[in-house]
């Protein structure tokens, strides 16, 4: 029987993920943001997950709190993570987005 191409695909994907997070974070902290958009993607995804895994509304200043813990930019940080679609920011209030953004 074939094995199914969707799912070698998506393996493939995980794999570079897990590249892409080993090399950018060390300890728990993001020792850069990367420049390239498909890696600083995955990065947002993971800080997502690691930083904000309740789906609820978040104030600006406990965004800023949660970040500040992984990496010193966080505006730039808020600012990719709704650029990327993967929360929403409305009157400084910030909450995770449904789907993987991109």
């Amino acid at each position: 029987m074939d094995p199914d191409p969707d799912s070698a695909d998506r393996k493939s994907a995980d794999r570079g993920a897990d590249r892409v997070i080993r090399a950018f974070f060390r300890d728990g902290r993001l020792v850069s943001i990367p420049a390239r958009q498909g890696k600083r993607l995955v990065v947002l995804r993971e800080l997502r997950e690691m930083c904000f895994p309740e789906d609820r509304e978040y104030p600006e200043k406990e965004v800023n709190m949660r970040l500040a813990l992984v990496h010193p930019d966080v505006a730039a940080l808020r600012r990719y993570l709704v650029d990327s679609r993967l929360m929403s920011r409305l009157n400084g209030v910030y909450r995770r987005l449904p789907g993987s953004g991109g």
